[in-house]
Protein backbone atom coordinates (compact mmCIF):
# COMPACT_ATOMS: atom_id res chain seq x y z
CA UNK A 1 0.00 0.00 0.00
CA UNK A 2 1.45 3.54 -0.71
CA UNK A 3 1.84 5.05 2.46
CA UNK A 4 2.72 8.45 0.45
CA UNK A 5 -0.59 8.11 -1.50
CA UNK A 6 -2.90 11.80 -1.67
CA UNK A 7 -6.13 10.01 -1.92
CA UNK A 8 -6.91 7.40 0.59
CA UNK A 9 -8.62 5.63 -2.44
CA UNK A 10 -5.15 5.17 -3.68
CA UNK A 11 -3.47 4.22 -0.31
CA UNK A 12 -5.16 2.96 2.76
CA UNK A 13 -8.26 1.57 0.31
CA UNK A 14 -6.36 0.90 -2.82
CA UNK A 15 -6.99 -3.32 -2.22
CA UNK A 16 -10.64 -2.53 -2.28
CA UNK A 17 -10.49 -0.56 -5.64
CA UNK A 18 -8.12 -2.52 -7.90
CA UNK A 19 -10.85 -3.01 -10.63
CA UNK A 20 -12.22 0.35 -10.13
CA UNK A 21 -8.90 1.65 -10.31
CA UNK A 22 -7.75 -0.51 -13.96
CA UNK A 23 -10.91 1.07 -14.55
CA UNK A 24 -11.16 4.89 -14.07
CA UNK A 25 -7.20 5.36 -14.19
CA UNK A 26 -5.13 7.40 -16.29
CA UNK A 27 -4.59 4.68 -17.91
CA UNK A 28 -8.14 2.95 -18.18
CA UNK A 29 -8.66 6.19 -19.95
CA UNK A 30 -6.56 5.84 -22.58
CA UNK A 31 -7.34 2.44 -23.16
CA UNK A 32 -10.83 3.08 -24.11
CA UNK A 33 -9.64 6.05 -25.95
CA UNK A 34 -7.35 3.67 -28.03
CA UNK A 35 -10.56 1.33 -28.37
CA UNK A 36 -12.72 4.02 -29.91
CA UNK A 37 -10.09 5.35 -32.29
CA UNK A 38 -9.45 1.83 -33.55
CA UNK A 39 -13.36 1.25 -33.66
CA UNK A 40 -13.27 4.68 -35.74
CA UNK A 41 -10.63 3.72 -38.26
CA UNK A 42 -12.44 0.15 -38.88
CA UNK A 43 -15.60 1.91 -39.38
CA UNK A 44 -14.32 4.07 -41.78
CA UNK A 45 -12.34 1.30 -43.63
CA UNK A 46 -15.48 -1.08 -43.47
CA UNK A 47 -17.66 2.12 -45.15
CA UNK A 48 -17.63 2.21 -49.06
CA UNK A 49 -18.16 5.93 -49.85
CA UNK A 50 -15.05 6.64 -47.79
CA UNK A 51 -12.31 5.66 -50.20
CA UNK A 52 -9.45 7.31 -48.85
CA UNK A 53 -8.69 4.11 -46.65
CA UNK A 54 -9.41 0.71 -48.30
CA UNK A 55 -10.89 -2.18 -46.76
CA UNK A 56 -8.70 -4.12 -44.19
CA UNK A 57 -7.60 -7.22 -44.50
CA UNK A 58 -7.97 -10.15 -42.14
CA UNK A 59 -4.84 -9.57 -40.57
CA UNK A 60 -4.79 -5.77 -40.66
CA UNK A 61 -8.16 -6.43 -38.49
CA UNK A 62 -6.10 -9.16 -36.05
CA UNK A 63 -3.39 -6.53 -36.10
CA UNK A 64 -5.90 -3.45 -34.82
CA UNK A 65 -7.57 -5.89 -32.47
CA UNK A 66 -4.19 -7.20 -30.50
CA UNK A 67 -2.85 -3.08 -30.54
CA UNK A 68 -6.51 -3.29 -27.98
CA UNK A 69 -6.87 -5.92 -26.03
CA UNK A 70 -3.02 -5.52 -25.84
CA UNK A 71 -2.85 -2.42 -24.40
CA UNK A 72 -1.00 -2.33 -20.83
CA UNK A 73 1.17 -0.25 -18.71
CA UNK A 74 3.82 -0.15 -21.53
CA UNK A 75 1.42 1.62 -23.97
CA UNK A 76 -0.17 4.28 -21.49
CA UNK A 77 3.82 4.83 -19.71
CA UNK A 78 4.48 5.22 -24.18
CA UNK A 79 1.58 7.66 -24.68
CA UNK A 80 2.94 9.70 -21.14
CA UNK A 81 5.79 10.52 -22.76
CA UNK A 82 4.62 11.78 -25.91
CA UNK A 83 2.13 14.21 -23.87
CA UNK A 84 5.50 15.58 -22.15
CA UNK A 85 5.61 16.61 -26.00
CA UNK A 86 2.38 17.40 -27.18
CA UNK A 87 0.96 18.64 -23.84
CA UNK A 88 -2.12 16.98 -25.39
CA UNK A 89 -3.33 13.32 -23.88
CA UNK A 90 -5.60 12.88 -26.76
CA UNK A 91 -3.67 13.59 -29.70
CA UNK A 92 -0.46 11.70 -27.46
CA UNK A 93 -2.64 9.31 -28.28
CA UNK A 94 -3.46 9.53 -31.92
CA UNK A 95 0.65 9.67 -32.11
CA UNK A 96 1.22 6.60 -30.37
CA UNK A 97 -1.41 4.48 -32.11
CA UNK A 98 0.45 6.02 -35.63
CA UNK A 99 3.15 4.31 -34.11
CA UNK A 100 1.13 1.00 -33.88
CA UNK A 101 0.19 1.41 -37.48
CA UNK A 102 3.51 2.03 -38.93
CA UNK A 103 5.11 -0.40 -37.08
CA UNK A 104 2.83 -2.85 -40.09
CA UNK A 105 4.25 -1.96 -43.38
CA UNK A 106 0.67 -2.89 -44.61
CA UNK A 107 -0.95 0.05 -42.44
CA UNK A 108 1.93 2.20 -42.45
CA UNK A 109 0.65 4.52 -45.30
CA UNK A 110 -3.08 4.87 -43.97
CA UNK A 111 -1.55 5.99 -40.90
CA UNK A 112 -3.01 9.52 -41.03
CA UNK A 113 -6.57 7.87 -40.93
CA UNK A 114 -6.31 7.58 -37.67
CA UNK A 115 -8.64 10.29 -35.68
CA UNK A 116 -9.78 11.00 -39.44
CA UNK A 117 -12.09 14.15 -38.81
CA UNK A 118 -12.06 13.56 -34.84
CA UNK A 119 -12.09 16.28 -32.06
CA UNK A 120 -10.60 15.44 -28.71
CA UNK A 121 -13.88 15.68 -27.18
CA UNK A 122 -15.11 12.72 -29.92
CA UNK A 123 -12.83 10.47 -28.10
CA UNK A 124 -12.96 11.42 -25.16
CA UNK A 125 -16.65 11.08 -24.68
CA UNK A 126 -16.98 8.06 -25.85
CA UNK A 127 -14.35 6.47 -23.78
CA UNK A 128 -15.94 7.93 -20.68
CA UNK A 129 -19.32 6.49 -21.67
CA UNK A 130 -17.34 3.21 -21.60
CA UNK A 131 -16.32 3.42 -18.75
CA UNK A 132 -19.55 4.35 -17.03
CA UNK A 133 -20.80 1.56 -18.84
CA UNK A 134 -18.42 -1.28 -17.28
CA UNK A 135 -18.35 -0.02 -14.13
CA UNK A 136 -22.09 0.13 -13.86
CA UNK A 137 -22.23 -3.54 -15.27
CA UNK A 138 -19.27 -5.18 -13.73
CA UNK A 139 -18.40 -3.33 -10.52
CA UNK A 140 -21.62 -0.95 -9.22
CA UNK A 141 -24.62 -3.99 -9.74
CA UNK A 142 -23.06 -6.72 -8.70
CA UNK A 143 -22.30 -4.98 -5.60
CA UNK A 144 -26.12 -3.70 -5.24
CA UNK A 145 -26.98 -7.23 -6.29
CA UNK A 146 -25.12 -8.71 -3.03
CA UNK A 147 -26.70 -5.76 -0.85
CA UNK A 148 -30.01 -6.58 -2.06
CA UNK A 149 -29.53 -10.31 -1.38
CA UNK A 150 -28.42 -9.85 1.60
CA UNK A 151 -30.79 -7.70 3.02
CA UNK A 152 -33.36 -9.87 1.20
CA UNK A 153 -32.23 -13.22 3.42
CA UNK A 154 -32.06 -10.93 6.73
CA UNK A 155 -35.72 -9.58 6.04
CA UNK A 156 -36.98 -13.61 5.69
CA UNK A 157 -35.20 -14.61 8.21
CA UNK A 158 -36.71 -12.21 10.38
CA UNK A 159 -39.94 -11.07 9.24
CA UNK A 160 -42.13 -12.64 11.96
CA UNK A 161 -39.75 -11.02 14.71
CA UNK A 162 -41.69 -8.54 16.57
CA UNK A 163 -40.09 -5.46 17.28
CA UNK A 164 -40.87 -1.99 18.58
CA UNK A 165 -41.32 0.68 16.54
CA UNK A 166 -40.18 4.26 17.31
CA UNK A 167 -41.59 7.64 15.71
CA UNK A 168 -39.67 11.11 16.60
CA UNK A 169 -37.97 8.70 18.64
CA UNK A 170 -40.53 7.24 21.20
CA UNK A 171 -42.30 4.48 21.28
CA UNK A 172 -44.81 3.65 18.29
CA UNK A 173 -47.12 0.62 16.60
CA UNK A 174 -44.77 -2.61 16.33
CA UNK A 175 -43.53 -3.75 13.58
CA UNK A 176 -41.04 -7.04 12.84
CA UNK A 177 -37.72 -6.59 11.81
CA UNK A 178 -37.90 -8.41 9.12
CA UNK A 179 -40.27 -5.98 7.27
CA UNK A 180 -38.01 -2.68 8.37
CA UNK A 181 -35.42 -4.60 5.93
CA UNK A 182 -37.76 -5.43 3.48
CA UNK A 183 -38.42 -1.44 2.64
CA UNK A 184 -34.99 -1.06 2.29
CA UNK A 185 -35.01 -4.06 -0.27
CA UNK A 186 -38.12 -2.27 -1.71
CA UNK A 187 -36.34 1.06 -2.21
CA UNK A 188 -33.34 0.24 -3.38
CA UNK A 189 -34.63 -2.39 -6.17
CA UNK A 190 -36.51 0.71 -7.39
CA UNK A 191 -33.41 2.89 -7.72
CA UNK A 192 -31.37 0.46 -9.31
CA UNK A 193 -34.13 0.03 -12.11
CA UNK A 194 -33.97 3.43 -12.62
CA UNK A 195 -30.07 3.29 -12.16
CA UNK A 196 -30.35 0.66 -15.25
CA UNK A 197 -32.23 2.41 -17.29
CA UNK A 198 -29.94 5.51 -17.61
CA UNK A 199 -28.83 5.52 -21.41
CA UNK A 200 -25.29 6.08 -21.49
CA UNK A 201 -24.78 8.12 -25.00
CA UNK A 202 -21.83 8.97 -26.78
CA UNK A 203 -21.22 10.82 -29.96
CA UNK A 204 -18.80 11.55 -32.99
CA UNK A 205 -19.73 14.35 -35.27
CA UNK A 206 -16.47 16.51 -34.83
CA UNK A 207 -15.23 19.91 -33.76
CA UNK A 208 -19.31 21.43 -32.92
CA UNK A 209 -20.87 18.65 -33.71
CA UNK A 210 -22.09 19.32 -37.68
CA UNK A 211 -19.97 17.00 -39.35
CA UNK A 212 -18.45 20.29 -41.08
CA UNK A 213 -15.43 18.84 -41.92
CA UNK A 214 -16.30 15.29 -42.36
CA UNK A 215 -18.92 16.62 -45.24
CA UNK A 216 -16.04 18.61 -46.64
CA UNK A 217 -13.63 16.25 -47.35
CA UNK A 218 -16.03 13.06 -48.10
CA UNK A 219 -19.50 14.35 -48.93
CA UNK A 220 -20.67 11.03 -50.37
CA UNK A 221 -20.38 9.39 -46.71
CA UNK A 222 -23.72 9.70 -44.59
CA UNK A 223 -21.61 10.17 -41.49
CA UNK A 224 -24.54 11.06 -39.34
CA UNK A 225 -25.50 6.94 -39.82
CA UNK A 226 -21.84 5.86 -39.53
CA UNK A 227 -21.70 8.07 -36.27
CA UNK A 228 -24.61 5.98 -35.18
CA UNK A 229 -23.20 2.45 -36.44
CA UNK A 230 -19.91 2.74 -34.28
CA UNK A 231 -21.01 4.18 -31.11
CA UNK A 232 -24.06 1.81 -31.03
CA UNK A 233 -21.39 -1.16 -32.12
CA UNK A 234 -19.87 -0.03 -28.88
CA UNK A 235 -23.15 -0.58 -26.65
CA UNK A 236 -23.49 2.94 -26.00
CA UNK A 237 -26.39 4.91 -26.91
CA UNK A 238 -25.94 7.60 -30.39
CA UNK A 239 -26.43 11.20 -29.13
CA UNK A 240 -27.20 13.22 -32.81
CA UNK A 241 -27.67 16.82 -31.33
CA UNK A 242 -24.99 18.15 -29.53
CA UNK A 243 -22.37 21.04 -29.60
CA UNK A 244 -18.34 20.32 -29.62
CA UNK A 245 -19.01 17.99 -26.44
CA UNK A 246 -21.66 15.45 -25.59
CA UNK A 247 -23.90 17.18 -22.80
CA UNK A 248 -23.03 15.01 -19.85
CA UNK A 249 -26.76 14.84 -19.16
CA UNK A 250 -26.33 11.08 -18.84
CA UNK A 251 -23.64 11.29 -16.19
CA UNK A 252 -25.90 13.42 -14.42
CA UNK A 253 -28.28 11.17 -14.59
CA UNK A 254 -25.81 8.22 -13.10
CA UNK A 255 -24.97 10.57 -10.26
CA UNK A 256 -28.47 11.44 -9.59
CA UNK A 257 -29.67 7.41 -9.81
CA UNK A 258 -26.28 6.98 -7.56
CA UNK A 259 -27.10 9.49 -5.07
CA UNK A 260 -30.54 8.54 -4.41
CA UNK A 261 -29.44 4.75 -3.99
CA UNK A 262 -26.17 6.23 -1.37
CA UNK A 263 -28.99 8.27 0.19
CA UNK A 264 -30.81 5.34 0.99
CA UNK A 265 -28.03 2.97 2.17
CA UNK A 266 -26.95 6.32 4.34
CA UNK A 267 -30.81 5.45 6.10
CA UNK A 268 -30.14 2.27 6.87
CA UNK A 269 -26.56 2.65 7.92
CA UNK A 270 -27.47 4.95 10.62
CA UNK A 271 -30.68 3.01 11.60
CA UNK A 272 -28.44 -0.12 12.18
CA UNK A 273 -26.11 1.96 13.94
CA UNK A 274 -28.57 2.96 16.30
CA UNK A 275 -30.20 -0.21 16.74
CA UNK A 276 -26.68 -1.57 17.50
CA UNK A 277 -26.30 0.60 19.98
CA UNK A 278 -29.96 -0.20 21.83
CA UNK A 279 -28.98 -3.86 21.87
CA UNK A 280 -31.32 -4.46 19.15
CA UNK A 281 -28.45 -6.39 17.15
CA UNK A 282 -25.11 -8.03 18.46
CA UNK A 283 -22.21 -8.01 16.52
CA UNK A 284 -20.14 -10.97 15.88
CA UNK A 285 -16.52 -10.69 17.83
CA UNK A 286 -13.58 -10.74 15.70
CA UNK A 287 -10.42 -12.50 16.96
CA UNK A 288 -7.21 -9.27 17.80
CA UNK A 289 -9.96 -6.44 17.24
CA UNK A 290 -10.02 -3.39 19.28
CA UNK A 291 -12.67 -0.95 19.45
CA UNK A 292 -11.42 1.78 21.89
CA UNK A 293 -7.68 2.35 22.72
CA UNK A 294 -8.46 2.56 25.90
CA UNK A 295 -12.15 0.82 26.65
CA UNK A 296 -11.37 -2.95 25.95
CA UNK A 297 -15.01 -3.71 25.83
CA UNK A 298 -15.73 -1.71 23.07
CA UNK A 299 -16.94 -3.06 20.29
CA UNK A 300 -17.64 -0.29 17.41
CA UNK A 301 -20.22 -0.25 15.06
CA UNK A 302 -17.70 1.09 12.18
CA UNK A 303 -18.42 -1.15 9.49
CA UNK A 304 -22.02 1.39 9.35
CA UNK A 305 -19.88 4.61 10.43
CA UNK A 306 -17.48 4.06 7.71
CA UNK A 307 -20.35 3.65 5.09
CA UNK A 308 -21.86 6.83 6.49
CA UNK A 309 -18.86 9.05 6.06
CA UNK A 310 -18.23 7.34 2.55
CA UNK A 311 -21.74 7.89 1.70
CA UNK A 312 -21.52 11.42 2.37
CA UNK A 313 -18.38 12.00 0.57
CA UNK A 314 -20.05 10.11 -2.47
CA UNK A 315 -22.96 11.99 -2.77
CA UNK A 316 -20.70 15.20 -2.68
CA UNK A 317 -18.94 14.48 -5.28
CA UNK A 318 -21.97 13.37 -7.19
CA UNK A 319 -23.70 16.43 -7.04
CA UNK A 320 -21.03 18.21 -7.91
CA UNK A 321 -20.51 16.08 -11.67
CA UNK A 322 -24.28 16.43 -11.93
CA UNK A 323 -23.98 19.89 -11.08
CA UNK A 324 -21.32 20.89 -13.28
CA UNK A 325 -20.32 18.42 -15.96
CA UNK A 326 -24.49 19.28 -18.78
CA UNK A 327 -23.40 22.97 -18.48
CA UNK A 328 -20.61 24.29 -21.02
CA UNK A 329 -20.04 27.97 -22.54
CA UNK A 330 -21.32 28.22 -25.71
CA UNK A 331 -20.14 25.36 -27.90
CA UNK A 332 -17.66 24.42 -25.70
CA UNK A 333 -15.62 24.83 -22.64
CA UNK A 334 -12.61 22.83 -21.29
CA UNK A 335 -13.82 23.07 -17.36
CA UNK A 336 -15.31 19.39 -17.59
CA UNK A 337 -12.05 17.73 -18.37
CA UNK A 338 -10.21 17.86 -15.05
CA UNK A 339 -13.62 17.07 -13.67
CA UNK A 340 -14.28 14.18 -15.58
CA UNK A 341 -11.38 12.87 -14.01
CA UNK A 342 -12.86 12.28 -10.47
CA UNK A 343 -15.45 10.24 -11.87
CA UNK A 344 -13.76 7.33 -10.24
CA UNK A 345 -13.11 8.96 -6.87
CA UNK A 346 -16.75 9.32 -6.79
CA UNK A 347 -17.67 5.98 -8.12
CA UNK A 348 -15.15 4.92 -5.50
CA UNK A 349 -16.57 6.22 -2.21
CA UNK A 350 -19.81 4.53 -2.96
CA UNK A 351 -17.71 1.16 -3.67
CA UNK A 352 -16.17 1.59 -0.17
CA UNK A 353 -19.44 2.63 1.43
CA UNK A 354 -21.49 -0.40 0.17
CA UNK A 355 -18.51 -2.73 0.96
CA UNK A 356 -18.32 -1.91 4.21
CA UNK A 357 -22.14 -2.01 4.65
CA UNK A 358 -22.36 -5.16 3.31
CA UNK A 359 -19.10 -6.12 6.33
CA UNK A 360 -21.52 -4.76 8.59
CA UNK A 361 -24.63 -6.74 7.55
CA UNK A 362 -22.51 -9.94 7.43
CA UNK A 363 -21.53 -9.29 10.94
CA UNK A 364 -24.41 -8.27 12.72
CA UNK A 365 -27.77 -10.36 14.40
CA UNK A 366 -30.72 -9.48 16.23
CA UNK A 367 -30.56 -10.13 20.14
CA UNK A 368 -34.07 -11.46 20.25
CA UNK A 369 -34.53 -11.68 23.76
CA UNK A 370 -33.29 -7.84 24.05
CA UNK A 371 -35.67 -6.77 21.42
CA UNK A 372 -38.77 -8.73 23.03
CA UNK A 373 -37.68 -7.21 26.57
CA UNK A 374 -38.15 -3.37 24.83
CA UNK A 375 -41.38 -4.36 23.47
CA UNK A 376 -42.91 -6.17 26.62
CA UNK A 377 -42.63 -2.54 28.24
CA UNK A 378 -44.21 -0.64 26.03
CA UNK A 379 -47.70 -1.50 26.24
CA UNK A 380 -48.55 2.08 25.60
CA UNK A 381 -48.47 0.84 21.83
CA UNK A 382 -51.98 -0.88 22.23
CA UNK A 383 -53.58 2.52 22.87
CA UNK A 384 -53.70 3.01 18.82
CA UNK A 385 -55.78 -0.24 18.62
CA UNK A 386 -58.17 0.52 21.61
CA UNK A 387 -59.19 3.58 20.61
CA UNK A 388 -59.73 2.74 16.81
CA UNK A 389 -61.73 -0.05 18.23
CA UNK A 390 -63.76 2.20 19.92
CA UNK A 391 -64.38 4.13 16.86
CA UNK A 392 -65.61 1.13 15.05
CA UNK A 393 -68.01 0.71 17.96
CA UNK A 394 -69.47 4.28 18.10
CA UNK A 395 -67.49 5.28 21.29
CA UNK A 396 -67.59 8.91 22.32
CA UNK A 397 -64.36 10.51 22.74
CA UNK A 398 -62.25 7.54 21.79
CA UNK A 399 -58.56 8.91 21.21
CA UNK A 400 -59.32 11.74 24.09
CA UNK A 401 -59.99 9.07 26.39
CA UNK A 402 -56.47 6.48 25.42
CA UNK A 403 -54.84 10.54 25.56
CA UNK A 404 -55.96 11.07 28.90
CA UNK A 405 -54.94 6.94 30.18
CA UNK A 406 -51.26 6.91 28.48
CA UNK A 407 -49.77 10.18 27.24
CA UNK A 408 -46.81 10.73 29.62
CA UNK A 409 -47.77 7.99 31.20
CA UNK A 410 -45.68 4.16 32.50
CA UNK A 411 -48.94 1.93 31.03
CA UNK A 412 -48.26 -1.73 31.69
CA UNK A 413 -50.69 -5.10 31.11
CA UNK A 414 -52.26 -4.47 33.73
CA UNK A 415 -53.69 -0.83 33.47
CA UNK A 416 -54.32 -1.51 29.63
CA UNK A 417 -56.27 -4.51 30.23
CA UNK A 418 -58.42 -3.02 33.25
CA UNK A 419 -59.18 0.03 30.89
CA UNK A 420 -60.56 -2.29 28.09
CA UNK A 421 -62.60 -4.34 30.83
CA UNK A 422 -64.20 -0.84 31.47
CA UNK A 423 -65.18 -0.49 28.01
CA UNK A 424 -68.75 -1.05 26.52
CA UNK A 425 -68.00 -3.17 23.74
CA UNK A 426 -69.14 -6.10 22.34
CA UNK A 427 -67.64 -9.50 23.77
CA UNK A 428 -66.21 -10.15 20.70
CA UNK A 429 -63.87 -6.85 20.18
CA UNK A 430 -63.28 -6.86 23.83
CA UNK A 431 -61.78 -10.58 23.58
CA UNK A 432 -59.84 -8.96 20.82
CA UNK A 433 -58.34 -6.33 22.74
CA UNK A 434 -58.32 -8.49 25.99
CA UNK A 435 -55.92 -11.15 24.11
CA UNK A 436 -53.59 -8.53 22.67
CA UNK A 437 -50.26 -8.20 23.65
CA UNK A 438 -47.49 -5.61 22.00
CA UNK A 439 -45.81 -8.49 20.25
CA UNK A 440 -49.08 -9.53 18.75
CA UNK A 441 -50.01 -5.96 17.27
CA UNK A 442 -47.88 -6.09 14.46
CA UNK A 443 -50.71 -5.90 11.33
CA UNK A 444 -49.74 -7.29 8.16
CA UNK A 445 -45.66 -6.34 8.95
CA UNK A 446 -45.00 -10.68 8.59
CA UNK A 447 -46.66 -10.70 5.52
CA UNK A 448 -45.20 -8.22 3.38
CA UNK A 449 -41.84 -9.02 4.87
CA UNK A 450 -41.87 -12.30 3.68
CA UNK A 451 -43.29 -11.60 -0.09
CA UNK A 452 -40.89 -8.75 -0.86
CA UNK A 453 -40.41 -10.54 -4.34
CA UNK A 454 -44.04 -10.63 -5.39
CA UNK A 455 -44.29 -6.80 -4.76
CA UNK A 456 -40.57 -5.92 -6.39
Amino acid sequence: MPLTALSPLDGRYASQLQALAELCSESGLMRHRVMVEVAWLKALADCPEFTPLPALTERDQVHLDKVVSGFDEAGAAAIKDIEKTTRHDVKAVEYWLKDQLNARPELAPHAEMVHFACTSEDINNCAWALILLEARQNLLQPLLMDMDQRLQDLALAHAKLPMLSRTHGQTASPTTLGKELANVVFRLRRQRRLLAAVEISAKLNGAVGNFNAHQVACPEVDWPALSREVIESLGLVWNPYTTQIEPHDMIAELAHALMRINTIALDLSRDLWAYISMGYFKQKLREGEVGSSTMPHKINPIDFENAEGNLGVANALLAHLADKLPVSRLQRDLSDSTVLRNIGVALGHCTLAWQSLLRGLDRISPDEARIAADLDQAWEVLAEAIQTVMRAEGQAQPYEQLKALTRGQQIDATAIRQFIADLPLTESAKQRLMAMTPADYIGNAADMAAKIDRFT
